[in-house]
């Protein structure tokens, strides 16, 4: 079983781009809904991500807080091209930043499409607890707030948001 633990932010400005030291293309789907998760119909999220020349079908459980279930399987380009097809709600596209910072790889999303607009950088750590330094471009955590989740964002996009909504909350 794999276990992921992410943090979530908001990215103010652009100081994190002289960083990356790469940047994917990514397009997914998703094959359930937000409402099943929340009339616990399903307990996982299903997605389909196409990352360049590789595909993957992800599995994701649904427990409040950082810490998920997660599986990840490869699977045939074209096979996610049909997968994709077959997807509830919008598609998600976007280009992943990768950033290095004081030891940590960040994975800053840059939102295209129905999303544009909209930047949050990810941090994946090998513990709850595990310390980390936070880079100047980094905003306010938004890990349990599931209008940021990729699944939310597919059925209710960034350019749908009302103004409320689009300021960082305050924490």
């Amino acid at each position: 079983m794999g276990i992921e633990i992410e943090r979530k932010f908001t990215v103010t400005g652009d100081g994190w781009r002289a960083a990356a030291e790469r940047v994917q293309p990514m397009a997914q789907g998703y094959l359930n809904s937000l409402a099943a998760l929340e009339g616990g119909g399903q307990r996982a999220s299903v997605r389909v991500r196409i990352e360049g020349d590789r595909a993957f079908l992800n599995l994701k459980s649904r427990e409040p807080g950082h810490t998920r279930q997660e599986f990840d399987y490869p699977v045939p380009v074209e096979d996610a091209r049909q997968l994709l097809a077959l997807c509830v709600g919008g598609r998600i596209e976007k280009r992943r930043h990768y950033v290095r910072h004081a030891g940590h790889l960040w994975e800053v999303d840059e939102f295209i499409g129905d999303n544009a607009g909209l930047v949050v950088a990810e941090l994946e750590l090998a513990s709850a607890d595990e310390a980390y330094a936070r880079p100047d471009w980094l905003g306010i955590e938004v890990t349990d707030l599931q209008r940021y989740y990729n699944l939310a964002l597919a059925e209710r996009p960034y350019s749908r948001w009302d103004p409320v909504e689009r300021e960082p909350p305050l924490r």
